[in-house]
């Protein structure tokens, strides 16, 4: 049994882990359906995806037809002008059978060039503004990657009182001392604020480097059920913090068997030992 809790202050109690709908990037509708199923199986009821994760919203659109009740649903604009923005958020209400969406998301928004067009008069706020005064949306995050995520999300929140963030947190990534004290500060607020935080590549191994992409994630994933644990574990064992899952069909059961199974944050000892045994190597430097 995988447990819900708030998701911010949206009202929606969401599994503690949501769905990542990048794991459809390239599939067959039949090959989708088998995927989704999983989340009725574990009874899954939160889906994050974009349109970019290639036809993730294209196989995600048939199951809102007949489960849209079912699930919080979430997407992402990643173009940072007004009017590009707006044709994205049409464009995924087409793709997905929907006429609103839960949650949209200005995506992986870090860079501070893109993030003062995103930001200003004729940015892609406005547009997902609107969108939440017709009635398209009904709350409104920022996701980020990397090392800086963390402070740009802060000031992402100074200048717009966003519903949710999204970032990177892992065991490995948590070794840096400077992203694990922005990590904290970032966290801090979302609390005083009630902000949900999501989180993504829980159970990255290490980057791909020069050895053969053998999975459909942008880094080597850990695939021994037993690691997989206590990675999920690990990030479950923070109470202010939801897992987005992996986007690799295969590794997926494996994550939502290790979620269902959670019970206890392993112990530090625990942790350096799949750190070494498994030799893992931060994404980020």
């Amino acid at each position: 049994m995988i447990g819900k809790q708030p998701f911010g202050r949206t009202g929606h109690l969401s599994t503690r882990v949501i769905f990542g709908g990048a794991a459809l990037w390239e599939m067959t509708q039949e090959e989708a359906n088998r995927v989704l199923e999983l989340l009725l199986e574990y009874s899954i009821n939160h889906i994050d995806t974009a349109p970019t994760y290639g036809d993730s919203e294209l196989h995600i659109g048939p199951w809102m037809e007949r489960h849209r009740d079912d699930f919080f649903l979430a997407t992402k604009v990643d173009l940072r002008t007004y009017d590009e923005a707006w044709g994205q958020i049409r464009a995924s209400l087409d793709r997905l059978r929907v006429n609103h969406l839960d949650l949209i998301q200005l995506h992986n928004l870090i860079e501070p060039e893109e993030w003062d067009v995103a930001m200003g008069s004729d940015g892609s706020l406005k547009a997902v503004i609107e969108a939440r005064e017709q009635g398209i949306t009904r709350f409104i995050g920022v996701t980020g990657h990397g090392l800086t995520a963390a402070t740009m999300h802060i000031k992402s929140l100074e200048r717009f009182d966003f519903d949710s963030v999204l970032i990177t947190y892992s065991y490995i990534l948590m070794q840096n001392p400077d992203t694990a004290a922005e990590f904290d500060s970032l966290m801090k607020l979302c609390r005083e604020r009630e902000i949900a935080v999501q989180t993504i590549k829980s159970i990255v191994r290490r980057p791909w480097g020069d050895r053969e992409k053998t999975r459909t994630t942008w880094y080597e994933p850990l695939e021994e059920q037993a690691a997989i644990d206590k990675a999920v574990h690990w990030v479950l064992g923070n109470p202010d913090v939801f897992l987005i899952s992996v986007g690799d069909r295969q590794i997926l059961p494996k994550v939502l068997d290790a979620a269902s199974r959670f019970e206890a944050h392993p112990s530090e000892e625990e942790m350096r030992l799949l750190l070494d045994e498994q030799e893992m190597e931060p994404l980020f430097v």
